[in-house]
């Protein structure tokens, strides 16, 4: 007779039990790393204790110390036994890390951030460019042609965006100096952001792909010179816009300003000239 008793269930295998766990790390790491970046938290203030994180998030102890011990590791915050967990100034973030950049970003880049990431650019693309042309092999002049084609190609903001990004880590990767491909994350993101501004802008992405395409050539024939001469082209261009939309939106916040004080004196001027009549009066 063969026995009754009901097996026990299977233990939740450790793995399984695991998988959600990162996924509840990033969502507090994301919201506590974006108020930090947009200054919802300012710099000096301290983070909520963390019973207080746990009752927002609606995650364990682990969770919220893990989330903290990588905004510590990203240079956002610092922590301290009895003192608590303080952001630390934007001089101490590693701004080059894919999420700092991604969380500075936001929703709506600034353009003062996008002017500063472009100077980061010009460093490293210019010369990223020139070693291309001296080491590429065919298989990189292959990978930087079809990218610079796919960028002729687009039909969308979507596809001008991959196009171009592709084209541009192309080059860092023909370099074949790992410490440069180490930056590879960072200039995807930062690709990204200005993308998001740039393909977005009226002809901006179009008029400056015969830029691109002067590059390709040159690191195609192999000549370092032309290739970082070419890229300087690329990116002064896109740094020329970038400074014409900040002066542009300075300009038409004075101007607002402007109107709104001469829209105010006519009425200024009538309370007065009502209160000299009526003076008169009495």
């Amino acid at each position: 007779m063969k026995s009754t008793k009901a097996r026990p269930k299977p233990a939740r295998s450790r793995s399984a039990g695991g998988r959600a766990k990162p996924g509840r790390i990033q969502s507090v790491l994301r919201a506590l790393g974006g108020e930090i970046a947009q200054g919802a938290i300012a710099v000096g203030a301290a983070l909520p204790p963390e019973h207080e994180l746990e009752a927002r998030f609606g995650v364990g102890r682990g969770v919220v110390r893990e989330a903290i011990k990588t905004l510590a590791a990203k240079g956002l915050v610092s922590v301290r036994p009895r003192h608590g967990t303080h952001v630390r100034p934007r001089a101490d973030w590693s701004l080059l890390d894919r999420d700092v950049l991604g969380w500075l970003a936001g929703r709506e880049p600034n353009r003062a951030l996008l002017l500063a990431i472009q100077e980061v650019r010009s460093i490293i693309e210019p010369a990223a460019a020139a070693l291309a042309a001296e080491r590429g092999t065919a298989a990189d002049r292959a990978r930087i042609a079809a990218a610079m084609a796919a960028m002729e190609a687009a039909r969308s903001k979507a596809d001008a965006i991959a196009a171009d990004k592709a084209f541009h880590l192309a080059i860092l990767d023909a370099t074949h100096n790992p410490v440069l491909q180490g930056f590879r994350g960072a200039i995807d993101t930062i690709l990204g952001t200005v993308f998001l501004v740039a393909v977005g802008s009226a002809g901006w992405f179009d008029d400056n792909l015969p830029n691109h395409a002067v590059a390709a050539r040159a690191i195609a024939a192999g000549d370092a010179a032309a290739a970082r001469a070419a890229m300087e082209q690329v990116l002064g261009y896109t740094q020329r816009k970038l400074s014409k939309g900040k002066d542009a939106r300075v300009r038409r916040g004075a101007a607002s300003a402007a109107a709104a004080t001469a829209a105010a004196r006519p009425a200024a001027n009538s309370g007065l000239g009502r209160k000299r009549s009526a003076s008169r009066r009495s």
